[in-house]
């Protein structure tokens, strides 16, 4: 595989990994009550720890977004 080619691969596996976060972000902000129910009667959580997890995991994969896609996209378009 070129440098090319990896950069393209890590572009879109970016481009896509945005989409899955910004999606992802929409649904927590647009249905928080009816997943907030769900959630916390599925695992016994109150909806305060439920909140709590959810940024978690919106913060937590924007990072891994960043230091596995974006950053080494960055360094090969450097490399080129």
């Amino acid at each position: 595989m070129s440098l090319q080619e990896l950069a393209t691969f890590l572009g879109w596996c970016t481009v896509i990994n945005f989409a899955f976060l910004i999606v992802a972000s929409v649904s927590v902000i647009a249905m928080r009550g009816t997943m907030a129910k769900m959630h916390s009667s599925m695992f016994g959580l109150s909806e305060s720890e439920l909140s709590s997890i959810y940024f978690r995991y919106i913060a937590y994969y924007k990072i891994a977004i960043f230091m596995l896609n974006l950053v080494p996209y960055i360094a090969v378009k450097a490399m080129l």
